[in-house]
């Protein structure tokens, strides 16, 4: 039995919980059904991808290369800005069903390299331009294209032409089920000296803004024998902390909705979800908080790379209040440790026929599964009914309306995390086949949530997929 086994092992029996923490983070939250309360459906209209930055999600969250815990209480992920975009670069971008030639397509330049079903190692690459993201080329050059014209890329517009892009390389090893390291490598590919802002993100999924009587988490800075530090506090998590190496500055917001930009009405706190965005890009220091505490988090570094030049950053997502030195030599050795156990475990389930060329092919497919895995949640009685907090909904044939039994609150394999971020039965049950040659208890598990009475209607039929479960 590999260590990877025994891991899985331990989980099955709760000796310890390694799948508490994962790629649970969706790539795309805006424009999906369960953030829709428009009258009339258009979900990608209700919460487009040009107020994701501003407004707080209901359902879920989303980000770069990101983690969170199974029910997405604390999340993780990478922010990004070149010093030339004219927004922080939070979530990956792509065209909307009406835009798209071809309905909705992601425009980014990303790859899932390496995961394990423990998630305790797991390798993620995007690639980021030095020039300006182009945002309204992607959009209006896709408009003017049929449906028998190939898809207008990102790769067609040129911004990568003679390497003028970083690669940004977002490593995680668990030491232990509750102690996740994570070592970022930033290299810039180009000619030139460029500046790249580098901002790992802490920060807690919005569940007070709906429900008055939710409490709310807190993040605060801390200080832990000279390193930089942030302390999460949370009703039902507990306690963690983001260990953060040399960082130039700690930065606070809340995770809150902007309303003052979006609707023109007043913010309860000055401090909203893109204060970060305003602080960095806009030069605006009074966005974030002074105090340093609120429900999102940064660590700011800037980093000027010449051509070619390497920049590695480390940082520790722990259970551990107080640790001497959170990044001292037994940091690289857990890297290398995990990685030497993942190729085991994948030495172990590959057939020896196959060649190295095939085994790589097969072992990045597997990463992508295991990438793709998500915290799912949609509650339809709840959706239907509208928060107290907000507005009632004023739907004209409101989807999922046989369906307010359905509760979802799981970590589900979604088909794609940005073009299709919700659960659909049948690729589901096509997803189980491979994954249960490297995790059958995860696959079982996914089948057997599909049967369960919170997910099954009361006549028998499974749930088809979010837009429509009668399907």
């Amino acid at each position: 039995m590999t260590a990877e086994e025994r891991r899985l092992e331990e989980d099955r029996t709760r000796k310890a919980y390694w799948r508490r923490w994962g790629p649970y983070l969706s790539d795309r939250q805006w424009g999906t059904v369960r953030e829709d309360y428009s009258a009339d459906g258009s979900a990608w209209d209700h919460f487009p991808h040009e107020q994701a930055r501003s407004r707080a999600y209901r359902w879920g969250e989303d980000g770069i290369a990101g983690i969170s815990d199974n029910h997405q209480r604390l999340c993780f992920a990478i922010a990004l800005w070149n010093e030339e975009d004219p927004i922080l670069k939070e979530r990956l971008f792509g065209l909307t069903g009406p835009e798209g030639n071809h309905g909705e397509d992601v425009k980014e330049s990303y790859f899932y390299l390496d995961n394990t079903p423990s998630h305790a190692y797991m390798k993620y690459l995007y690639k980021y331009p030095h020039a300006a993201f182009p945002y309204t080329q992607l959009v209006q050059e896709n408009q003017q294209r049929s449906y028998h014209d190939p898809e207008f890329e990102l790769a067609d517009t040129g911004i990568f032409t003679e390497n003028r892009y970083f690669d940004l390389y977002v490593e995680y090893a668990k030491a232990t089920d509750e102690d996740i390291l994570i070592r970022i490598t930033a290299i810039n590919r180009g000619a030139e000296s460029k500046t790249l802002h580098l901002l790992p993100t802490l920060w807690f999924r919005n569940t007070w803004s709906w429900d008055q009587t939710s409490q709310k988490p807190q993040l605060q800075q801390c200080q832990s024998n000279g390193s930089s530090a942030i302390s999460a506090s949370h009703p039902t998590l507990g306690n963690r902390w983001l260990y953060c190496q040399a960082t130039d500055a700690l930065l606070f917001t809340e995770n809150e909705t902007n309303y003052h930009r979006l609707f023109g009405a007043e913010n309860s706190s000055p401090y909203v979800k893109d204060g970060i965005h305003d602080c960095i890009v806009q030069g605006k220091t009074e966005a974030v908080n002074p105090q340093q505490t609120g429900t999102k988090a940064a660590a700011h570094y800037k980093l000027t790379l010449d051509a070619q030049q390497v920049e590695t950053i480390y940082l520790r997502l722990t259970h551990h209040a107080t640790l001497d030195d959170p990044f001292d030599e037994s940091f690289e050795a857990v890297f290398a440790q995990r990685q030497q156990e993942a190729d085991e475990f994948y030495q172990r389930i590959t057939p020896d026929r196959l060649s190295v060329d095939a085994r790589n092919i097969q072992r990045q497919a597997f990463a992508g599964l295991l990438w793709t895995k998500q915290y799912y949640h949609y509650v339809v009685e709840d959706w239907l009914k509208g928060d107290p907090t907000q507005p009632q909904p004023h739907r004209h044939n409101a989807r999922n309306q046989e369906w307010i039994h359905l509760f979802n609150d799981d970590i589900l394999s979604m088909p794609d995390k940005w073009e299709f971020p919700w659960f659909a039965a049948w690729d589901l049950a096509f997803h189980c086949v491979p994954l249960a040659m490297i995790d059958p208890d995860f696959a079982k598990r996914q089948l057997d949530r599909l049967t369960r009475e919170w997910y099954m209607h009361p006549n028998g039929q499974i749930p088809a997929y979010e837009c429509r479960a009668n399907a």
